[in-house]
């Protein structure tokens, strides 16, 4: 199911322009409000349209795509860094390890809806400084995962033999340690692609994400506030793309876990 539902997800962000029919920014302010399976005078309005005219399903679709880039691209910069630095502090320990573990200890002590907060008041808004903020800011939570398995593997056996055929440190992480925690970065990675797509819609909500004319679910359920009374379909529609998107990766993150790593407990 959980399969289902982010393949769906994907191929309407993919096939958006095709699906739509509409403009996602094109306003039509004597088609207002108009409610869902609605016929007006330029096509037939699945989900209804907005206070602006606009068409919802459309938006929903193109919002699709910023769902996808930001829960993907995002998560693959917080993969890199916390492999990187939880190799490094794993494998060498001493200082190195203590400092790594202490910033990690930081940034998760650090209200991160605050952090992302201060960082977009300063980088200002855009798609490129979301993926940034949410990229940083969730970089400790690979790190303890992969600090503590490369902790585990760097005394075994197989670690021991490559040091002894004269394999340089680079080398054992690369080619030995790191297949083995792969298990481990899969998982933790299909969790963070949902806690960064919750995220960025509760930054968009907030005013503080995308530019406010690119569609985005977040924004689409902070505009639908002000129609509840009106136009409750604007609010709901937004707000369960949100939800059975992260529904559907937490299933597979679940899965994913009790597959490839049942030992490892988020």
């Amino acid at each position: 199911m959980g399969l289902a539902i982010i393949a769906t997800v994907v191929l309407a962000a993919i096939l958006a322009p095709y699906l739509g029919g509409n403009s996602p920014t094109r306003i039509n302010l004597e088609e207002r409000l108009a409610s869902p399976l609605t016929v007006t005078d330029t096509g037939f309005r699945v989900l209804g349209t907005d206070g602006l005219g606009r068409d919802v399903f459309t938006r929903i679709l193109f919002g699709a795509r910023i769902s996808v880039i930001v829960g993907i691209t995002a998560t693959s910069i917080s993969a890199l860094i916390g492999i990187v630095l939880g190799l490094i502090a794993g494998f060498y320990g001493g200082v190195p390890d203590v400092m790594t573990s202490r910033s990690a200890e930081i940034v998760l002590a650090f209200p991160f809806i605050l952090l992302a907060l201060t960082f977009l008041a300063i980088l200002g808004n855009g798609l490129l400084q979301i993926i940034l903020v949410l990229g940083v800011g969730r970089w400790a939570t690979f790190f303890r995962v992969i600090r503590g398995r490369v902790l585990s593997l760097r005394d075994l056996e197989f670690v021991m033999a490559s040091r002894a055929v004269g394999a340089s440190n680079t080398r054992i992480m690369v080619r030995h340690i790191l297949p083995n925690i792969a298990a481990p970065v899969i998982v933790v990675a299909s969790f963070t692609i949902a806690t960064n797509i919750l995220a960025e819609a509760a930054l968009s909500f907030l005013g503080l994400g995308i530019d406010p004319a690119i569609p985005a679910w977040g924004s689409m359920l902070a505009e639908g506030r002000e129609y509840l009374p009106r136009g409750w379909w604007i609010a709901t529609f937004s707000g369960s793309a949100i939800m059975i998107t992260v529904l559907g990766i937490n299933l597979v993150g679940d899965w994913l876990r009790d597959y490839l790593d049942p030992r490892l407990k988020l």
